[in-house]
């Protein structure tokens, strides 16, 4: 009776993780997230505070159930900022989400650096690259690795994409 029982909890077992497999494909594509713009908030000699808006676009035809985002930013080659979020959100199918995050820095580690590689300390154009993971509630994969590099100012308010 007990090999039976075990057989059986394997079946079981087998079909639940084909059954969550088939819930998504086998070609998801990762989604991307681009700094929109970064605000700062404060700044004193020992850190600085910034509002970074972050923009998710999903190039799947499913809908993305998102649970949370980690993320690290790279300024001008130098680590700047770290931030995780478990703000939950739909990503629509080939659609896009943007939502604000608060992060931290250190003046000496990444403020401070980014202003001495900067042409006259003005904040315009600067390179950055975004690396982190994507949390989904869905399938069996749950955590989505993405990166995207391009260029942000921290001059204008960030605008919002309709």
């Amino acid at each position: 009776m007990p090999i039976r029982f075990a057989r059986l909890s394997f079946l079981v077992a087998c079909v639940a993780l084909l059954a969550a497999c088939s819930t998504m494909p086998s070609n998801l594509k990762a989604p991307t997230c681009e700094l929109v713009g970064v605000q700062i908030l404060s700044t004193d000699m020992f850190a600085q505070r910034f509002k970074v808006r972050l923009r998710v676009d999903n190039p799947n035809d499913i809908e993305l159930p998102v649970t949370g985002l980690e993320f690290t930013v790279f300024m001008a080659g130098d680590r700047f900022a770290e931030g995780m979020g478990n703000e939950e959100f739909l990503l629509p199918a080939k659609g896009n989400a943007e939502f604000d995050m608060l992060v931290t820095t250190n003046f000496v580690s990444s403020f401070g650096r980014l202003l001495s590689r900067t042409s006259n300390g003005k904040l315009e154009d600067v390179d950055y690259e975004i690396a982190g993971k994507i949390a989904v509630d869905k399938g069996v994969v749950r955590k989505i690795p993405f990166n995207h590099r391009g260029t942000v100012d921290f001059t204008k308010p960030p605008k919002k994409v309709q």
